[in-house]
């Protein structure tokens, strides 16, 4: 019945009709993202000099933690009381350029929840009710996880790869002046790495639903994993050992997460299967 219904539903509708469709999907998504950009860049104030210049400032709330969090230990190294750099604008259109990719960016992240929430949209209604009952929730999962990894992006790793190469120097002689777009393009792939590292899970999860991994592939290739996932994180982050290590960790977890997943999948299926035979030994001997 999930079959024929489903047949019918995409005979009714042309290729054109679903690119018509898709069409104002992603009007509708390029407007939120407009709309939310158009607000971060008037909001220049709160954006710009308290969010986008927030981790370049030793009152951020990271630093204040960490300096709690040394005295509360007797550790007086966690305490950043200085940042020795300084942010420049080396180019006449750099401010403005600038200003403009951060309420770019933040407009992105902040309209994301709604954006996947009109893919996902679009994506449904050709999924059979088996699949959309299996990836129920997925609009609420996807942008818990994206918001996550960005929220960890820019409270945890951002913060502390700025105090690493704010210090770094080669000689006391040469001074760290950056460039406000060498800082911002910095802490904007920080950020969005951190974000999409974190959808690790849901990749596992439609993989395992669709049968290309199981938990015993992930789990043989654990070592390969952790290479791959070094890697990539030295290749996204600054070139400096802890923040490598700082988006590695987190996503060896996921991983681990991810393993946890395909388990209660196979688990699923293999019920599902024991149930299906049953019914059917019972069938044949009626």
């Amino acid at each position: 019945m999930a079959l024929d219904q489903h047949q019918e539903e995409e005979e009714g509708m042309s290729f054109l009709d679903h690119l018509e469709a898709l069409r104002y999907h992603l009007l509708r998504s390029v407007a939120a993202i407009l709309i939310l950009t158009v607000i971060a860049f008037l909001a220049k104030d709160i954006v710009f000099g308290m969010i986008i210049l927030g981790p370049s400032k030793v009152d951020f709330i990271t630093y204040r933690v960490l300096c709690d969090l040394g005295n509360y230990l007797g550790i007086s190294a966690l305490c950043i009381n200085e940042l020795p750099f300084t942010i420049q604008s080396r180019q006449m259109t750099g401010q403005f350029t600038m200003h403009m990719t951060s309420s770019i960016v933040v407009g992105f992240i902040v309209a994301f929840p709604y954006v996947f929430w009109e893919i996902w949209r679009f994506i449904s209604p050709g999924l059979y009710d088996k699949e959309k009952n299996a990836a129920r929730g997925a609009v609420v999962f996807v942008s818990f996880l994206f918001l996550s990894g960005a929220a960890f992006g820019y409270y945890v790793l951002s913060p502390l790869s700025i105090n690493f190469l704010a210090n770094y120097q080669l000689d006391p002689t040469i001074l760290n002046e950056f460039d406000v777009t060498s800082y911002v393009t910095t802490l904007t792939m920080l950020v969005l790495a951190s974000a999409i590292m974190f959808q690790l899970p849901v990749v596992v999860y439609f993989l395992s639903m669709s049968g290309l991994v199981t938990s015993r592939m992930l789990k043989e290739y654990r070592r390969h994993s952790i290479v791959v996932i070094l890697i990539v994180s030295a290749i996204i982050t600054p070139p400096d050992v802890v923040s490598q290590l700082l988006i590695a960790m987190p996503i060896l977890v996921l991983y681990e997460v991810g393993i946890v997943i395909a388990k209660r999948l196979e688990k699923k299926k293999a019920l599902k299967r024991a149930e299906e035979e049953k019914l059917s030994g019972s069938e044949n001997n009626d």
